[in-house]
């Protein structure tokens, strides 16, 4: 593996959008190298790199038997909006018919408002997180049938 020197700026940047979001681990991964931000129990920062390549992503639920079938789960670590703007009519609602492609709701990360896409077509049966709330990596965002 090649030697990996730690982004100081980076490292800062997701401390910030940890405290913006209220989250309690975020990590930002390109290719092999790796940096996951945690908050302790106690509520002090702490920063790791690099993880190795099959290291668990941030969040990823332990305990848990995984996401229901038909779930959509987020990419990343991030806010959820469920429409373009605010005001606007959501993405989609329960019962709405989608096609693979179309965009389901946003994940704002650092900034950047990242569209999260339907796999496949079908129909919606649940929109499991609310409007605005922070969500993990892979916590169940849409429930298609």
């Amino acid at each position: 593996m090649a030697e990996f020197d730690v982004n100081e700026s980076m490292v800062r940047k997701l401390a910030e959008l940890l405290n913006e979001t209220g989250l309690t681990e975020i990590e930002y991964k390109v290719g092999e190298h790796a940096v996951r931000v945690s908050r302790s129990t106690s509520g002090q920062l702490v920063a790791s790199a690099p993880l190795p390549a099959i290291a668990a992503p941030a969040g990823a639920p332990v305990a848990d038997a995984g996401p229901r079938t038909g779930a959509v789960t987020a990419p990343m670590v991030g806010v959820v909006y469920l429409s373009s703007e605010p005001g606007a009519p959501p993405f989609v609602k329960p019962g709405d018919t989608v096609s693979e492609g179309q965009t389901l709701l946003l994940i704002e990360a650092m900034k950047t408002f990242n569209p999260v896409r339907a796999p496949r077509a079908g129909k919606v049966v649940e929109i499991a997180v609310p409007d605005k709330s922070p969500v993990e990596f892979g916590e169940e965002l849409v429930i298609l049938e």
